[in-house]
């Protein structure tokens, strides 16, 4: 108990002094865990009194009030009390050490994790595609390219342990230090017909254009991170180009690839891969499957490596870590500089601690000491950790290594002060099947109501004959159909029970991806139309310990406006689920610039109240909407539609008002959008 109370007044002292670093953060969880260990061993001591346990029970009470004071006053430390919160090495470090302190016997180091290509889950579950074996008989003798080695550096460094001294550089930096390498100025890139970069963008690719080739891409979400991986990749000749991303945005990564670089073949890993395509320049997978494929991937000969939301291996433990770090040591083992970008909006200074993995993976560090890149750079500065000066230098030299960090409010005269981010999403497993069936009967309805209206007008010698499909028809059993489904119907077959059913199977796509804007971006404003997602949304959020409000049209106005200066007023509330409809007009959310819109409105100006309540007078950053949109559905069509729509009325400007469209309108369209589609497709099949 003593050592566990020193313990805790250290932290406490560090928040008083406002000196609080990732040692300490260690030190609160060590003693967290600790407390519930004793709890456990007090439950289970027999040996122990009654009187005994109830005086031990009231002191470990009293560690648990401190902790728990503590995080009220470093809301950052709630997170470690979590069950599930993430354990790293300087924490178990700690523990044992604490627990040597107090005389008794230390946790045993836990054995290093085993290697994807062990016998392990993991690599039971490996597997190779049918089209990659293809690929790899097609190409037997995949060199490896050592052309550009470099030989390892030897100094007065050799037997100093620099790891720790280079994370305290971070940790503890001299005021106004850089956490942006220096990038040259922009200059013309071939770009496909219509496309333009950002002058931002640009100096990267213009680094890339100089021989670099080591990235820690840590712009804020919105700067256009993924268009400057992929023309890197394209300007280094860094194909075949592996891109590691969460599911949520695996699709926008493959539409994002065939927009920026039209010439290359985009691939999609999906489980097994049984649908990839091997010769594929661009291949993109998702974190929860690449336990299968590490094996053929180390061997694929990859000359590029993306990992997109970098921040997801931090924990250098999980399976999820070890796997991008394998993939990184068989391609550098095969090449002597790949290209190789860690893409993440997460601030570089909060808990460095977070970052050993996203170098290792870089090869900027090894396991215990710096890679020969940063090895030199240090024996550059000609300096020893003994001297003051050597630490601002090491971090300048780590940030040289390829550090990139732009806010939105640095660039703003670079980008608009509102655009619309699409984010496409595939809607897999069985709700996605079951919505691809439910829009397939659907159309078919809407077939047979067109087969039965032809049939009856050609019985009655009504009209002419026309040619191929009536689009005059298709319309008015469009308009038929809108006018009999309703709105508020939630069991039948209509378009507005699919697309609520589209926007329920969405929520926690849409709510991971706040989620990461929270992390990454600060406040989220979060809408939806239906009561239903905002509840998985809401649920989603408390379960990862994310701190939010929400606005509905069922509140009190006192309710409300609590609600609003929560987010707007507590920077521990990190989003706020708003209504579509009951909070589109008349509040202001300005302190947030991202806004995610988790479900279609039926209309633009809908969409666009929406954004305004953050892009209106007291912004000072441009906002940026990013629309969730379940790709290859109808609620892909009524994104089109509405976009489309929104354009007309632009044109449409007299001077006095928009020419808005309605709701029905845009119904209307998206059925006959459908119904044709159906038909031609029936046609063809004929």
């Amino acid at each position: 108990m003593p050592v566990l109370a020193r313990a805790v007044g250290e932290v406490g002292h560090a928040i008083d002094r406002g000196q609080m670093t990732s040692r300490h953060h260690a030190r609160y969880q060590a003693v967290a865990l600790l407390a519930r260990e004793e709890r456990a061993r007090i439950q289970a001591d027999d040996s122990l009194t009654d009187a005994q346990r109830d005086n031990m029970r009231k002191r470990l009470e009293g560690v648990a009030t401190n902790l728990a004071r503590l995080a009220a006053r470093q809301p950052s430390l709630f997170g470690l009390l979590q069950e599930d919160a993430e354990v790293s090495e300087g924490t178990l470090q700690l523990k044992r050490e604490m627990q040597q302190a107090a005389g008794m016997e230390p946790e045993p180091e836990a054995e290093p994790a085993e290697r994807p290509d062990a016998d392990t889950p993991s690599a039971r579950r490996a597997t190779i595609p049918q089209s990659v074996r293809q690929a790899q008989l097609a190409n037997p003798f995949l060199v490896p390219d050592f052309s550009a080695v470099r030989p390892k550096p030897k100094g007065r460094l050799v037997g100093w342990e620099l790891i720790g001294p280079v994370l305290n550089a971070f940790e503890h930096p001299v005021p106004g230090a850089p956490a942006c390498m220096d990038l040259p100025d922009p200059r013309p890139t071939l770009l496909p017909p219509g496309l333009e970069l950002m002058p931002h963008q640009a100096r990267v690719l213009s680094a890339v254009a100089e021989g670099h080739r080591t990235f820690l891409l840590a712009d804020e979400p919105g700067l256009g991170k993924t268009a400057q991986a992929l023309l890197a990749a394209q300007l280094a000749g860094a194909y075949p180009l592996l891109c590691v991303v969460p599911n949520v945005v695996k699709t926008n990564w493959a539409r994002e690839a065939a927009q920026w670089t039209p010439n290359r073949t985009v691939s999609v890993i999906h489980g097994d891969g049984d649908t990839i395509d091997g010769f594929a320049d661009i291949v993109v997978v998702n974190y929860e499957v690449l336990d299968r494929h590490v094996g053929w991937i180390g061997e694929h000969g990859f000359r590029g490596v993306v990992v997109d939301e970098a921040h997801y291996i931090k924990n250098k433990k999980s399976q999820r870590s070890q796997q991008v770090l394998e993939v990184s040591r068989r391609v550098r083992r095969r090449m002597a500089r790949p290209l190789l970008m860690a893409l993440t909006g997460t601030p570089l200074i909060n808990d460095i601690e977070d970052f050993r993995a996203i170098w290792e993976f870089l090869g900027w560090i090894e396991e215990r000491k710096p890679g020969d890149d940063l090895m030199a750079a240090l024996e550059d500065t000609e300096m020893t950790p003994a001297d003051h000066a050597f630490y601002p230098a090491a971090r300048q030299a780590v940030v040289d290594l390829g550090i990139v960090r732009r806010k939105k409010v640095d660039v703003a005269s670079d980008i608009p002060a509102r655009r619309i981010a699409d984010l496409p999403v595939e809607l897999e497993g069985a709700i996605g099947r079951s919505i691809a069936e439910a829009e397939r009967q659907l159309a078919q309805r809407l077939v047979g109501r067109y087969r039965a209206a032809l049939e009856h007008r050609r019985s009655r010698g009504g009209g002419d004959e026309v040619d191929g499909i009536d689009a005059e028809l298709v319309r008015r059993v469009a308009e038929r159909e809108v006018a009999e489904s309703s709105e508020d119907d939630t069991s039948g077959d209509n378009v507005f029970s699919m697309v609520r059913r589209i926007g329920q199977a969405k929520t926690e796509l849409a709510a991971d991806y706040a989620a990461q804007l929270a992390r990454s971006a600060g406040k989220v404003v979060f809408f939806a139309k239906h009561n239903d997602v905002m509840d998985g949304a809401e649920a989603f959020f408390a379960a990862r310990g994310i701190r939010h409000t929400s606005i509905r049209g069922n509140q009190t106005t006192k309710v409300r406006q609590e609600a609003i200066d929560a987010f707007v007023g507590d920077p521990d509330v990190h989003v706020i689920v708003c209504s579509l409809t009951a909070a589109g007009v008349g509040i202001n959310l300005q302190v947030s610039s991202n806004v995610v819109l988790a479900e279609l409105s039926w209309t633009n100006a809908e969409q666009t109240q929406a954004i305004d309540r953050v892009h209106r007078i007291g912004q000072t950053e441009p906002v940026t909407a990013w629309r969730i949109i379940a790709a290859q559905t109808i609620d892909a069509r009524i994104a089109e539609l509405i976009d489309a729509k929104a354009g007309l009325a632009a044109r449409a400007l007299d001077g006095a008002a928009e020419e808005e469209t309605s709701s029905a309108d845009v119904q209307v369209e998206a059925l006959v959008s459908l119904l044709t589609d159906a038909l031609q497709e029936e046609s063809v099949t004929a």
